[in-house]
């Protein structure tokens, strides 16, 4: 192979358009180089280029997102991860990506590796990974396809996951028939570290050398970052080998051996490999040094013989690891990763100047300065046309009128059809294969709370987290729904016991190119801003996933996917979701409106799928939060459960199976009844109370300036509304927690 001159290997313009790069973009890369790129030179720019590494498209409206707040440690895009102050010395480092084209097509795979780049994207800043949440998507779960979907990605979360040992705490899943070709998967995870112990994804130092850690390098994961910068046909199955392999043993190994040379002082800096390998790694870490590198390509631990420079640039292998160390301390660096039985080369050495010079075999095949391939330095920043869709005009049309109030004699039959309702039933037959108690940390799976609560060994303090977003709600109103999917995270975090911290997210839309899913886009950017305002919750970074499409299915709802970081102060304020005891008072707090637009039961039930963004305001969503905390502060409350998906209904049902007890209630006489059930209008929380703490419990309310209503009392084991005996707990329980079971076994 040395035999072959790479640099004869000149490209035109049709190798940059097959490569996925645009003329204009070929031409500045002529400029930069200030000659024609070889084709070694043009796969860098084409990965790094891509929307996925270089957000082109994004990155002009993700500067408007608030960055700062009370416990920030580091900005977005600071770092590989998130990074805030949590108190007693620590910190909390997260984050959430998405790994959606791979699962598309190879689900078991393409979810596992999710979960392994985005542990590591944690523990190469030095912090240890003590928790996991995901958010999923797909199409009708009738259909054959989704099913094979749904067992793939779920399984390959669960083995990857539970084999590295790290819990899964949280997580949401969502189905409608827009994800039916391309379903959305997306990992996120949490760790601990010690305040001043991170490590930095920087390079500098000339002479300082640059190791290649953990796995050997293939072919594996080719081109993935471009795959994931393209819509999906009928011919991404070709595409295939840019799905990567994850080895979740292999990761546990990395992750003991990274964690242990940092303690040595001997490391400058630590990336991990995800997408597009090698060249990422490099040319990112550089950039933000201001150095350059040498790097030996050959080298690099193969796994398959015979590969090209290019091939070991763009490799998406797995549980790999860029490290720079201090010269003359390699010694210790080797010895860790050997006791750890893992691969430990030197490939490279930083320089000066900013130029990336990659040799194989003596040959210099690439030579690129490393400022012209990155974010925030040469690459591409565009903004595309955005226009207002036809639909959203013709959202705003509806009437609640058009739709009759439900019948009492129908009355049961809904609520059945909805507690069995895949996106409102149980979601066990999925989180039971995952092991939510490995590292006793998980403080919430026996005392069900509507945010995750994470316990922090030798600390009066606890973390709560969440991920969440009502995909439905953005497409209806891509600004109002956003808004809804951070408030509705804040205010599961609320509900349990938490105080908001700072947020990740995950921008899941269609085709950038396309001037209405750019609306859609713009719209979520602006209702994000708001909101993370108003709590006080900076964006710390996270992923924009665009080309979320097929070429004859269009795109998927706008999902722009919310994880939140809150903490519990003291851990005697984490509250539950269940009913606790009999002849407790059951409160709705908020405003209690007429709406029931884009609720599942308007959406599945009447289908009825074009009508507005549900009721929602954002000073009242803050003052109900703030009385939820005041009271919980204060002890005053036995349980608290955010309304969200399928209304109050819902809402009663889960706080009654999780705590075994029913309910008897009385609706709203000035609302409609299906309105008041099933409604999804927002800024609101069901709270039970015991009687003896009724008058202090009013009381602060109202110092709190907060809406609310008595709505019923914790009795027996059925559920009475209005009088009317609709059924038992059990029978509803029985309907719910096998609904999604049935369809998938």
């Amino acid at each position: 192979m040395a035999t072959i001159n790479y640099n004869d290997q000149l490209t035109t313009l049709q190798t940059a358009k097959d490569l996925g790069l645009l003329p204009e973009e070929y031409e500045k890369i002529k400029e930069t180089l200030g000659r024609v790129p070889n084709f070694t030179e043009l796969s860098i720019y084409s990965v790094m280029w891509s929307e996925h590494c270089s957000y082109k498209n994004s990155i002009t409206w993700l500067k408007t997102l608030p960055k700062d707040g009370p416990h920030m440690l580091a900005k977005a895009g600071e770092e590989n991860a998130g990074l805030v102050d949590i108190g007693d010395g620590l910190a909390c480092c997260f984050k959430i990506e998405s790994h959606n084209h791979p699962s598309a097509l190879e689900p078991y795979q393409g979810a596992a590796t999710g979960v392994g780049g985005i542990n590591r994207d944690i523990f190469t800043m030095g912090a240890r990974p003590i928790a996991q949440l995901n958010s999923l998507r797909f199409g009708n779960i009738d259909s054959e396809k989704t099913k094979w979907l749904i067992k793939g990605v779920t399984k390959g979360i669960g083995d990857y996951g539970n084999a590295f040992g790290i819990p899964t705490v949280g997580g949401e899943v969502f189905f409608d028939d827009c994800y039916n070709v391309n379903p959305l998967v997306n990992a996120m995870s949490v760790g601990i570290v010690k305040k001043g112990e991170t490590v930095s994804a920087t390079s500098y130092g000339e002479g300082n050398p640059v190791f290649i850690v953990g796995s050997a390098t293939g072919r594996d994961g080719m081109g993935g970052a471009a795959f994931a910068s393209k819509d999906l046909t009928e011919d991404s199955a070709k595409d295939l080998p840019a799905v990567q392999v994850g080895d979740p043993f292999q990761e546990k190994l990395l992750l003991e051996a990274s964690l242990e040379i940092i303690t040595t002082g001997a490391v400058i800096g630590m990336q991990d490999m995800g997408a597009a390998g090698i060249a990422c790694s490099t040319s990112e870490m550089s950039a933000k040094g201001e150095h350059g590198m040498e790097i030996w390509l050959d080298k690099v631990p193969a796994r398959q013989a015979g590969m090209h420079p290019f091939e070991f640039l763009l490799s998406e292998s797995q549980e790999r690891m860029l490290v720079i160390v201090k010269k003359g301390r390699e010694a210790e660096i080797l010895k860790i990763f050997d006791k750890w039985d893992l691969n430990c080369v030197e490939i490279g050495v930083v320089t000066k100047g900013d130029r990336l010079k990659y040799y194989f075999h003596n040959q210099l095949v690439a030579d690129v300065p490393a400022i012209s391939l990155v974010l925030g330095g040469d690459a591409p920043v565009y903004t595309r046309e955005y226009k207002e869709p036809a639909y959203y005009a013709e959202s705003k049309k509806f009437d609640i009128n058009s739709i009759p109030d439900i019948e009492p004699a129908k009355l049961q039959t809904v609520m059945m059809y909805l507690a069995s309702h895949p996106n409102l039933a149980s979601k066990r037959w999925i989180y039971n294969q995952y092991d939510s108690m490995v590292g006793t940390v998980n403080m919430s799976t026996n005392a069900p709370s509507d945010a995750a609560i994470v316990n922090i060994k030798g600390s009066q303090k606890a973390l709560a987290m969440t991920v969440d977003c009502n995909s439905r709600y953005v497409n209806a109103d891509p600004e109002i729904g956003c808004a809804i999917a951070v408030s509705e995270a804040a205010r599961n975090i609320v509900c349990s016991g938490g105080e908001p911290s700072a947020v990740t997210n995950c921008l899941n839309f269609g085709n950038p190119y396309n001037p209405e899913v750019y609306w859609q886009f713009v719209g979520a950017i602006k209702g994000m801003s708001a909101a993370c305002l108003k709590f006080k919750t900076p964006v710390t970074g996270g992923n924009v996933s665009f080309y979320n499409q097929s070429s004859y299915e269009g795109p998927v709802f706008p999902t722009p996917t919310i994880g939140m970081i809150g903490i519990l102060e003291d851990k005697k304020n984490q509250t539950t979701l269940n009913f606790k005891n009999e002849g407790d008072l059951i409160y709705v707090l908020g405003k209690q409106v007429n709406d029931i637009a884009s609720s599942e039961y308007l959406f599945s039930y009447h289908k009825t799928k074009n009508t507005p963004a549900p009721y929602f305001n954002l000073d009242e969503e803050l003052i109900l939060q703030q009385a939820i905390k005041a009271v919980i502060k204060k002890r005053l409350i036995k349980s608290a459960h955010d309304i969200s998906d399928g209304g109050l209904f819902i809402n009663l049902l889960e706080s009654s199976i999780h705590g075994n007890l029913g309910f008897e209630i009385k609706t709203n006489a000035s609302l409609r009844k299906d309105a008041y059930l099933f409604g999804e209008a927002q800024s609101r929380a069901v709270i039970s109370v015991s009687s003896d703490n009724k008058a202090a419990f009013e009381m602060e309310l109202k110092n709190s300036n907060v809406l609310f209503e008595e709505i019923g009392i914790v009795k027996g084991k059925e559920i009475i509304i209005d009088n009317a005996k609709l059924g038992t707990v059990s029978e509803y329980e029985n309907t719910y927690n096998t609904s999604i079971e049935s369809k998938l076994n």
